[in-house]
């Protein structure tokens, strides 16, 4: 899983706080089977034009997205730039009609252009940004359909996530611009009321199990100095210790330091605790009216939105009842190859014995103590560097950002997903970070280490993101857009690539992987029982727990996360069936000219595309590789 830049467009965000179904419904697209076909076509339109069109495109796309990124301080701050550097996004409900009236106005200019006079690369750029903008327009209908605070994401867990990961501290202005920040959480949060009161009018509160996360993680934020009372003990809270540690690094006068740790607690004390209470009184109040109906079915035309949800995630025309079948179908082929691994290490028993001794038995699990998540992270580097050493024999292009590994933070470990990657700053700044939550060894056995490792990290999310962000001649929208089905297709496929050159030879470790391809299987089969089939909460950990090896705690935070997050899981299998697809159909065509890091390069030199693009720019080069 990803946390991208951007929140407006799931890994193109702009606005990290336009939760999940602005990252859903705008900037993703769905696509239509034309538009390969019509960028190909521009390249057959007159020369003595084209260059001057190109390049007058090329400009509105860096002016169209430069104008939206300066929409957003904390869009700006993901990018290492520092304007507005003091500032939160504004979240307002009234912002909402102003954006999609700036969206409209920005479609409108992009349509002056004369796409027939465009070469191939620059008219599919223009469509992909025709499409978004387009998109985000017909979408606009869906812009309360999310839950603005959930034990996945929300400004209660980003506010904190976001000044100690994104806001660096580099002088005394930007700790000046982080106090700034910590004065303004205060407006930030009584605009995150205003959007959970105005849900509440249109019957969109979460499910009655989403508030106790929320609670416990707002109340984290607020514990320690300086909000404790006088005479207690207690160490710093979260804020407080990164504004701390960051200062101290600073080189200038103690006494500077001291006057900013001095405002940094003032704002804390006055704005921060304040703030957080008032979130955590009506976060209370609005459980008392909350139910235990999961599914996306319950809200007002909640069929059709998950309909759209689905062709956005998917970039498919797939519909539930197909994205079902097709899960099923997976879970059955996954199991029969369990069933081989489980007689080659002569296990006795049937499958679910199987299942229950690697769910259960201690030797897979590391202690639970800091010396076994320090081992953990330590194991987990291990791999990632032993399979960058073998990047030659597979790809072409290689990102230049470095990676690193890091646990989740303990603000957020508590309801924060399994393991999950950040993208490094384009500036080189700030590495790529694959995270990894630490917060129960149970839930993190060592026979999934490698496979999580391979999909965060290399060959996963690091490189098709710092690929896509590194690439010198494409559009910033593209850099830094993405479509889930292909990012996380990408990385589940990326799980099986060291297995072809050799890699888990452990059949454990390989049962591992495949235990992770099945969670993923599996998801197409809950998340659309959930959301078209009505299936209770209960109902669909049942079925993880009968056909996955994993804990009840770990299949009920995953039910959980599916929840909240209605399409988003369907995207990962869906995505890596249709990257094999295409590799099986060029290896039938191509024969002994098939050269696996030709075919990597195809898929990734472009960024991220719907799945439908991608199987254009894949039958182009088999075309270009028959004609040579």
């Amino acid at each position: 899983m990803t946390q991208s830049l951007f929140n407006r467009g799931k890994a193109g965000r702009l606005s990290p706080l336009r939760l999940f179904t602005r990252a859903m419904m705008t900037g993703v697209l769905v696509w239509g089977a034309t538009v390969w076909g019509a960028a190909v076509q521009a390249a057959d339109a007159e020369q003595a034009p084209v260059q001057d069109e190109n390049q007058k495109a090329q400009a509105m796309f860096e002016s169209l997205f430069m104008a939206e990124l300066e929409r957003s301080p904390e869009s700006m701050a993901y990018l290492g730039i520092k304007k507005d550097y003091g500032k939160w996004d504004d979240y307002s409900l009234a912002r909402e009609a102003q954006d999609l009236q700036f969206t409209k106005q920005q479609l409108k200019e992009l349509k002056t252009l004369d796409r027939k006079k465009l070469d191939a690369s620059t008219a599919l750029s223009y469509d992909l940004y025709e499409q978004k903008l387009q998109q985000d327009i017909d979408m606009h209908k869906w812009v309360h359909y999310d839950y603005p605070v959930n034990q996945m994401f929300g400004l209660h867990s980003h506010i904190p996530s976001f000044l100690i990961n994104i806001h660096n501290v580099e002088s005394e202005e930007d700790a000046k611009a982080y106090i700034s920040r910590l004065n303004g959480v205060g407006t930030y949060i009584d605009q995150l009321i205003d959007n959970l009161e105005v849900r509440k009018k249109e019957k969109i509160i979460a499910p009655k199990f989403v508030f106790a996360h929320v609670i416990s993680d707002s109340e984290n934020v607020i514990k320690g100095k300086p909000f404790t009372k006088k005479g207690e003990e207690g160490k710093d809270s979260t804020l407080l210790e990164d504004f701390k540690n960051k200062v101290n690094k600073l080189e200038i006068a103690e006494k500077q330091k001291a006057a900013l740790i001095k405002d940094a607690s003032q704002a804390l004390t006055d704005v921060v605790g304040p703030a957080y209470t008032k979130l955590i009184a009506y976060i209370k109040t609005l459980e008392k009216v909350a139910d235990t109906k999961d599914g996306a079915w319950k809200f007002p035309k909640g069929d059709k939105f998950y309909r759209d949800a689905l062709k956005v995630t998917t970039t498919t025309d797939l519909s539930a009842k197909e994205i079902h079948q097709i899960g099923l179908d997976e879970v059955a082929r996954i199991h029969e190859e369990m069933r081989g691994i489980m007689k080659s290490v002569k296990f006795e028993g049937d499958l679910q014995d199987f299942l229950k001794f690697m769910r259960e038995d201690k030797q897979f699990y590391f202690p639970q103590t800091e010396a076994g998540r320090a081992e953990y992270l330590a194991q987990a580097t291990q791999l990632i560097e032993d399979m960058k050493k073998q990047l030659d024999s597979l790809f072409l292009t290689k990102p230049k950002a470095d990676l690193t590994v890091k646990a989740v933070e303990p603000f957020r470990e508590k309801s924060a997903g399994k393991a999950f990657y950040q993208r490094p700053a384009p500036d080189g700044s700030r590495p790529g970070t694959y995270y990894a939550n630490l917060y129960d060894m149970s839930l993190m056995p060592s026979y999934q280490m490698a496979a999580l490792a391979y999909h965060e990290g290399i060959p996963g999310h690091h490189m098709q993101i710092s690929i896509a962000q590194e690439i010198q001649d494409m559009p910033k929208f593209r850099k830094f857009g993405g479509y889930t089905a292909y990012i996380e297709g990408w990385g589940l496929y990326s799980e099986l690539v060291p297995k072809e050159i050799g890699f888990y030879q452990d059949p454990y470790s390989d049962f591992g992987r495949l235990t992770l391809e099945l969670w993923r299987a599996c998801r197409l089969v809950v998340d659309t029982g959930i959301h078209y089939k009505k299936w209770t909460r209960q109902q669909a950990i049942d079925y993880l727990m009968e056909n996955t090896p994993n804990s009840e705690a770990d299949n009920i935070k995953a039910i959980e996360r599916y929840i909240v997050m209605p399409s988003q899981a369907t995207a990962y299998k869906i995505g890596m069936l249709k990257i094999l697809e295409l590799r099986q159909k060029s290896k039938k065509a191509l024969g002994d000219a098939f050269d696996i890091c030709e075919f990597h390069d195809v898929i990734l030199k472009n960024g991220a595309v719907p799945l439908d693009i991608l199987e254009g720019l894949v039958d182009q080069w088999i075309k270009q590789k028959k004609s040579a």
